[in-house]
């Protein structure tokens, strides 16, 4: 049995974005804009995403989702492989923050958040990691819920990963 992959090998195996095409021409429900067609994307196209987000810049999983859908003409972007590659990311990211790459230099999955700037407890170290990292760049987080989540996302303007940046 070989070696187990780690977050970075799944990370970088090359993985290319593909389209599916969920509703074929002319059958109910197709739509020309779109095409009725979803994009599963990869974990490096995920990661480069969020990479974008700037410190104390939050952006929702389905935010994210919408931008890459955007990215290529298409209806959605699939919601299990994002989630998947998503936590690729944090994992990966943690692997190189152990091997003491910089925290500048650290793809910032803690900017992504669930519906309702809820906190994810599926990434690594759960909501209370993810807490600590959020509230020092300044975000807060309220711990008055039975899930944490970010006490001002409603007033946040959401960021758009694909945005324009200088």
């Amino acid at each position: 049995m070989g070696k187990r992959k780690t977050a970075l090998d799944h990370l970088s195996s090359g993985r290319e974005p593909h389209i599916v095409h969920l509703i074929p021409p002319g059958a109910p429900g197709y739509r020309e804009a779109d095409g009725g067609a979803m994009v599963v994307s990869s974990p490096a196209e995920v990661n480069a995403m969020v990479r974008r987000l700037r410190s104390g810049e939050l952006v929702t999983l389905d935010g994210l989702r919408a931008a890459i859908a955007r990215r290529y003409s298409v209806a959605v972007a699939c919601p299990v492989s994002t989630a998947i590659f998503l936590n690729m990311c944090a994992r990966a990211a943690e692997e190189q923050r152990e091997m003491g790459m910089p925290d500048a230099e650290l793809t910032p999955w803690w900017r992504v958040l669930k519906k309702g700037g809820f906190l994810n407890p599926k990434y690594p170290g759960g909501t209370d990691y993810q807490t600590m990292l959020l509230e020092a760049e300044g975000v807060r987080v309220s711990p008055l819920r039975r899930q944490p989540a970010v006490f001002d996302f409603a007033e946040r303007a959401p960021v758009d990963p694909l945005e324009a940046r200088p």
